[in-house]
């Protein structure tokens, strides 16, 4: 049925040439004289013939008919000549239009493109790239990885604690920014060699050398080590972070999850400055000012460095929030704070604050049964667990129970408070007040803050 259909409309087909035929036949008989002139006649004639046929009756029709049919075979032969001569017309006249509006596109795209080359952003692109992977392969040689080594606490047979062998407790990064005299002095984070009976350092080439602790600060998660001997690296020049704006281009160079993958470099921004988070050390809670930024930080990547283009440290990577969800929060110790903490650590092994000698403890941690005397207006406070008998508050008669709620005309509502107004808004040989309650009294003493290696108050 389908190829019946086919020939049908297909004006080629035998069928409708048949057809043709037929009719042609019948025509010729009724008008063969005319057709014997028609055959002698040119294509002008015939028209002129045909136009004079038709008007007259209805065999003038027929004959309009004939010749229309006869006109049919060989004129669509001819128109379909024409049309395929008109098509190749058209084609070939719209074609330059065509090919250029073609070429106008991709033509603008390769100019522009041109253009940009010849500003010279492709070649600065370039550079920077280049320049990009030479800064991160010279800062490299800086970074170290360092393994915290503990003894192990055994159990004898008696039941009786024995020490055993060292073993890896813990591993982080480090960063290389001082080197004389066949020393080099590594920065990193205290939490990273805390408690290490041994301290292990991987040069950026493989070399294994053992560490000497030269100092440390725990409430600001800051230790200085050294190492000794024909050492091959690198010190990397620390940066000005006091600088830094949000959206600057930074990259963490560490130890991500161990040494296997050392000197992993993540890139990332500045997300912000200026950040205060909370974080508890052996020292006590404290308030870390710290840089932010969605390059990747992770375990093991802390001590290492965060630097900026141009090859600076301007940040000791040091903790990420961790959360189920979160992601891209990672946060390090400027360096502008981490140079001026060094240079304590390597003078003095130690990091020397106002100290005021006292253990404290937030008022909701007391039971309320060593509170009867204090008034129902006071909430907060930080109550004194115990006193340092040398200690400045010691002399100046504070006692244990005594509840200090302001120190220097600061509102102190806990521990926390005491500790960062004693940190951040005293040094050394300043002469505070102290408010304080004692059985239900309000009362107010002078004290002299001393100095003395930190302790857990």
């Amino acid at each position: 049925m389908d190829h019946q259909n086919e020939n049908k409309n297909n004006p080629f087909s035998d069928q409708n040439n048949t057809t043709e035929n037929h009719n042609e036949n019948k025509y010729d008989t009724s008008f063969n004289v005319q057709q014997e002139n028609d055959r002698e006649d040119n294509a002008q004639d015939e028209i002129v013939q045909e136009k004079s046929f038709q008007p007259e009756s209805s065999e003038g029709s027929r004959v309009s008919v004939k010749e229309t049919k006869k006109s049919g075979k060989w004129g669509g032969f001819m128109k379909t000549i024409a049309a395929g001569v008109i098509g190749s017309a058209l084609t070939l006249t719209a074609l330059p239009f065509v090919e250029s509006a073609q070429d106008d596109a991709p033509g603008a795209v390769s100019q522009t493109e041109t253009a940009v080359s010849d500003v010279n952003v492709q070649k600065v692109n370039s550079a920077a790239t280049g320049n990009l992977a030479d800064t991160i392969e010279q800062a490299s040689k800086a970074i170290v990885g360092i393994v915290n080594y503990q003894d192990q606490q055994q159990v004898d047979p008696f039941g009786r604690a024995v020490s055993g062998e060292e073993a890896e407790s813990g591993s982080g990064s480090g960063v290389i920014f001082k080197m004389s005299d066949g020393e080099a002095f590594i920065v990193t984070n205290n939490h990273v060699i805390e408690n290490a009976s041994k301290v292990e350092v991987t040069l950026h080439d493989g070399e294994k050398l053992s560490a000497e602790l030269v100092g440390t600060d725990p409430l600001t998660d800051i230790a200085v080590i050294k190492i000794k001997g024909d050492i091959s690296a690198e010190v990397l020049p620390f940066g000005d972070s006091s600088k830094l704006r949000a959206g600057e281009q930074v990259l963490a160079i560490g130890n991500p999850l161990g040494l296997d993958l050392s000197r992993t470099v993540t890139q990332g921004i500045v997300s912000a400055v200026d950040r205060s988070i909370a974080v508890s050390t052996s020292a006590g809670e404290w308030d870390l000012d710290v840089i932010q930024t969605d390059a990747a930080i992770n375990p093991g990547n802390s001590g290492g460095a965060l630097i900026n283009s141009a090859g600076e440290l301007v940040g000791i990577n040091s903790l990420k929030i961790s959360e189920s969800g979160v992601e891209g929060l990672g946060f390090a110790i400027p360096s502008n704070d981490v140079e001026a903490l060094i240079n304590q650590l390597i003078e003095d092994g130690q990091v020397e604050r106002p100290y005021l000698g006292v253990g404290l403890a937030a008022l909701e941690e007391i039971p309320q049964f060593y509170l009867r005397d204090v008034p129902e207006n006071v909430t907060a406070g930080a109550i004194i667990t115990n006193v340092d008998e040398s200690s400045a508050a010691a002399k100046a008669g504070l006692q244990a129970e005594d509840i200090i709620v302001s120190i220097g005309g600061t509102k102190v509502t806990g521990p926390d408070d005491l500790r960062k107004a004693l940190y951040t808004d005293f040094k050394i040989g300043d002469n505070v007040t102290v408010e304080y309650y004692r059985q239900g009294e309000l009362k107010e003493v002078k004290v002299t803050l001393a100095s003395k290696q930190l302790e857990t108050e």
